[in-house]
């Protein structure tokens, strides 16, 4: 039986990484709750940037999911607001996010409660679009309004309000960045490198208003924010303004529980706060000797000494930390430590390289380096970090100082990489303290050999990521020939060390035709599989064994099963099928009924030319799909979406060839095609382009010999123009190139791999060769396609055929007690 109960407020970094630290420690010591404000797991809030930006999902992002509370015995309540600390019984006292009481009594508590937005007290203020950014809520309230408004500023000019402006005009806003210094992040760097972000940026798209002071924010009559008016009397417009000036420790809990407040609830070197020794406080919320640190080494340093206490160790003291930046802005790599700006005592050795965007300056005085801003080049950073922590003297260095650490002697020559020269003592990843010797060590003991498995196991380079390359040069210099700087094999999922080209080339090669025979033939680790690997595994047998392997809808995602785009209020979506985004009366006024019959609040034109029925409850959608009469348009399926064209030499002068006759043909050939993701065709009738082929899985472009094939375009976050691919001259070769290429990619490609990233990982060549020089191979894929194709059930008029459960469409309140006891299919 545990000994004690230990209560932490808050579920953030530095708070878990000091239950990480506990748990080694002594595991068994305490019965560990959590209260969490957010309803996520522990997740890295230094990759919410990466998050806007469409570069990480949350699934990546997240450090300790939900297993590993269970794993460690913690009980977390996560999406909790605490409203009181009750010294005197030593409780906390909570509520849920459906307003029901919650309490935990403690033997100590942790205030980790992180800090606060700062938002300007201005008129305005409170407007719908204006907000923080702080959380995964404010993350995804700024996508939000990226799908809907085109102009956003950010109030701010440091690490968070560029990373903000970057991540926004990456989902394509027009950003403006409003800075009231005479540079851009002032703190991290000196006058001369925030000029060269500041040009890069803008090279980029992003727009500057330097010195601007802003007086408040105006609203339309809606209630949301439109324009930002500045003291001059200017104003850019606004659909969304994001406040990064600043953030403020949260201590109201504190202060109303009466615990010492100054800028952060006071803690003593222990951690324990100065009133009451039982409860600690780490991280942004904790001050400590006056200051309340915000970069992540600094709180995972209180985090090893809170839990050195709480272990009953005691042996352990916070001093205070000497900090560094160590950042990548938009991609563009920054350092910075001590006294960067330099002062009357100092001298100052600098490299710049305008041009090159390289930008370097060294701060000594009394022959010690006392600060350093790198700009572009960083490599040397954590070196010259070294040197300003230990005041090493740099006297007999001086003229190699600028040129780094491998310049030092023979250091770098024959092969030695900076990794070989480090100390085992020399820190390499300054978020979670990693030093070079326990990498070695994980290295060997565990067998290591990517960057990601090292990651795994001790940590380093999984916050900020600026210390990847070091870690690799570590990885490369321990392991020798057995570096891999890309995983040999990523596995599905936790369920199997497989990855998805074995699971694939198993279920041919022995002719497997169920989940259960996958699960069984390759030994997955769970029976059941998971949420990742059960769709994947079916889409593999249904696009390797067509009519033989069985479809298992309950292995689809939500939308697959229901055959409608769920909406975030619970409603659905309807897209009917149009070929080739041609409609008739008849159907315009089937789809009019159908929006007055259940009164489907929203009716949208989609970008692929298509009606979007928005809106729809569950219960209705078999009626819906039945009043409108129209094929499924598979617009929540990883199948063929679309078949955009332009109206073609039918109707337009500048039109070489039908357009919209070759793309009803596409669709009506494959509009019953699943594949690895979604699929999006255009075709076009001229070289004008109108139906933005270029940019398709597969464009088609007429021309006066025939028409242009290209492959493999990405119209998402990440645009890719498509490939060249070939010139045929007739529209059944347009069918039957297209087909092989569709079929190639069904039969070879991952699940949820696109086009684009299928080409990629094959190469260009590799499809040409199948396509395009192997006649005969060309012709059996597309007959393949054309085979697994015939007779593919249209969900929403061959319901029994195509296995849909249509219990689902039933409202739980009405369920018969039969059918509601009856057994789902598995």
């Amino acid at each position: 039986m545990k000994q004690s109960r230990l209560v932490m407020v808050g579920n953030g970094m530095a708070g878990v990484r000091a239950l990480e630290e506990l748990l080694k420690l002594a595991p068994d010591l305490y019965d560990i709750t959590v209260f969490g404000s957010e309803p996520h797991p522990n997740y890295n809030r230094i990759m919410l940037s990466p998050l806007l930006a469409g570069e990480q999902t949350l699934e990546q992002i997240v450090l300790n999911d939900w297993n590993w509370y269970t794993d460690n015995g913690i009980t977390l309540h996560a999406g909790c607001t605490v409203t009181k600390i009750d010294r005197q019984t030593r409780s906390v006292h909570a509520v849920n996010a459906a307003g029901e009481p919650l309490s935990a009594p403690y033997d100590r508590l942790i205030m980790a409660t992180g800090s606060n937005a700062f938002i300007l007290p201005i008129p305005g203020s409170q407007l719908q679009g204006v907000l923080g950014y702080r959380d995964i809520a404010d993350t995804q309230a700024m996508i939000d309004a990226a799908t809907q408004y085109p102009h956003a500023v950010v109030i701010g000019g440091g690490l968070l309000g560029l990373e903000a402006a970057n991540g926004l005009m990456k989902r394509g806003m027009q950003v403006t960045v409003v800075h009231v210094g005479d540079w851009l992040m002032e703190r991290q760097l000196d006058e001369t490198a925030a000029k060269l972000l500041r040009k890069s940026l803008q090279e980029r798209g992003m727009r500057f208003l330097m010195g601007a002071q802003t007086q408040e924010l105006l609203g339309n009559d809606a209630g949301r924010v439109r324009a930002v008016r500045f003291k001059d009397g200017s104003e850019v417009p606004a659909d969304l303004v994001v406040m990064a000036v600043g953030i403020r420790p949260n201590t109201a809990l504190a202060e109303s529980a009466r615990l010492h407040v100054n800028r952060g609830i006071v803690v003593h070197d222990t951690l324990q706060t100065t009133t009451d020794p039982r409860i600690y406080a780490v991280g942004e919320c904790a001050a400590h000797r006056g200051v309340a640190y915000g970069l992540v080494a600094p709180l995972f340093e209180q985090g090893k000494v809170l839990a050195n206490h709480l272990a009953e160790l005691g042996i352990s003291r916070y001093e205070g930390s000497v900090t560094s930046t160590k950042l990548k802005v938009t991609g563009i790599d920054l350092f910075s430590a001590g006294n960067f700006q330099g002062s009357a005592d100092t001298e100052e050795i600098v490299l710049s390289d305008p041009i090159g965007g390289v930008y370097k300056k060294l701060v000594i005085e009394n022959d010690k380096l006392v600060g350093a801003c790198l700009y572009g080049d960083t490599v040397d950073g954590s070196w010259y970090f070294k040197l300003l922590r230990e005041s090493q003297s740099i006297a007999g260095i001086r003229d190699r100082l600028m040129f780094g650490e491998s310049n030092l002697g023979d250091s770098g020559h024959e092969g030695h990489s900076k990794a070989a020269a480090m100390a085992d003592s020399d820190e390499v990843c300054g978020c979670n303290g990693i030093t070079k010797g326990s990498i070695c060590q994980a290295i060997k003991d565990k067998g290591l050999f990517t960057l990601e498995e090292v990651r795994k196991h001790t940590k380093a380079s999984a916050s900020c990521g600026s210390c990847t390359g070091l870690v690799e040069q570590i990885i490369m210099f321990t392991a020798g020939g057995d570096y891999s700087a890309k995983p040999r094999l990523k596995a599905m999922c936790g369920c199997t060390d497989h990855g998805h080209q074995a699971v694939r080339d198993a279920i041919r090669a022995n002719r497997l035709l169920s989940i259960p025979a996958v699960y069984r033939f390759m030994e997955w680790r769970t029976p059941n599989g998971c949420a990742s690997c059960r769709p994947a595994i079916n889409y593999y047998l249904l696009s390797t064994w067509p009519k033989e392997a069985q479809d298992d809808p309950q292995s689809r995602y939500i939308n697959e099963r229901s055959h409608a785009n769920i909406q975030k209020d619970g409603t659905y979506s309807v897209i009917p099928r149009m070929w080739g985004g041609e409609t008739t009366a008849d159907e315009l006024r089937r789809i009019a009924d159908a929006v007055d019959k259940y009164q489907i609040p929203t009716v949208k034109v989609t970008g692929g030319q298509r009606i979007d029925l928005l809106g729809v409850k569950k219960e209705d959608l078999v009626n819906v799909w039945r009043d409108i009469g129209m094929p499924s348009g598979h617009a929540y399926a990883k199948a063929l979406r679309t078949v955009k064209t332009c109206v073609g030499s039918e109707w337009c002068r500048m039109g070489t060839q039908d357009s919209t006759q070759m793309g009803k043909d596409l669709e009506r050939a494959m509009w019953r095609m699943y594949a690895p993701h979604k699929v999006k065709f255009a075709v076009s009738g001229c070289p004008r382009n109108c139906a933005e082929s270029g940019i398709k899985d597969v464009g088609v472009i007429g021309v006066d010999s025939g028409w242009e094939l290209h492959i493999a375009g990405n119209g998402g976050i990440k645009t890719e123009v498509a490939h060249f691919f070939t010139k045929v001259k007739t529209a059944a070769e347009v069918l039957e190139y297209t087909g092989a290429f569709m079929q190639l990619y069904r039969e070879e490609g991952w699940y949820l791999e696109r086009t684009v990233h299928y080409v990629n990982r094959v190469g260009l060549d590799y499809v040409k060769q199948r396509i395009l020089e192997d006649h005969t191979g060309r012709a059996e894929l597309w007959e393949r396609l054309q085979f697994a194709l015939d007779g593919e059930p249209d969900p929403w008029f061959e319901l029994q055929k195509a296995a849909v459960d249509e219990r689902q469409f039933t409202p739980v309140a009405q369920v018969s007690h039969s059918a509601a006891t009856a057994t789902l299919p598995a």
